[in-house]
């Protein structure tokens, strides 16, 4: 139980547990900045005009060029 809740998919995808961690941080993160970026682009439409959508691009890119291991599932995201 315990290894399918925290290596099982690092494991998937060829990335042990820290470097799966560093990523899915590091996207998270992005996420949180761009997100909150929005919200006050929402109340003062003059800032941060392209933050949230460079966001969004730069972290599909990233995400789509990561690769599964081999004999992985396919997935359209990896991370």
């Amino acid at each position: 139980m315990i290894a399918k809740l925290f290596t099982d998919h690092p494991q998937s995808i060829g990335e042990t547990y820290s470097q799966h961690a560093r990523t899915a941080l590091s996207f998270g993160w992005r996420m949180v900045v761009g997100g909150l970026a929005c919200m006050v682009h929402a109340i003062v439409p003059g800032l941060f005009v392209k933050t949230a959508s460079r966001t969004v691009v730069q972290l599909d890119a990233e995400m789509r060029g990561r690769k599964p291991a081999p004999g992985a599932e396919e997935f359209a995201y990896v991370i």
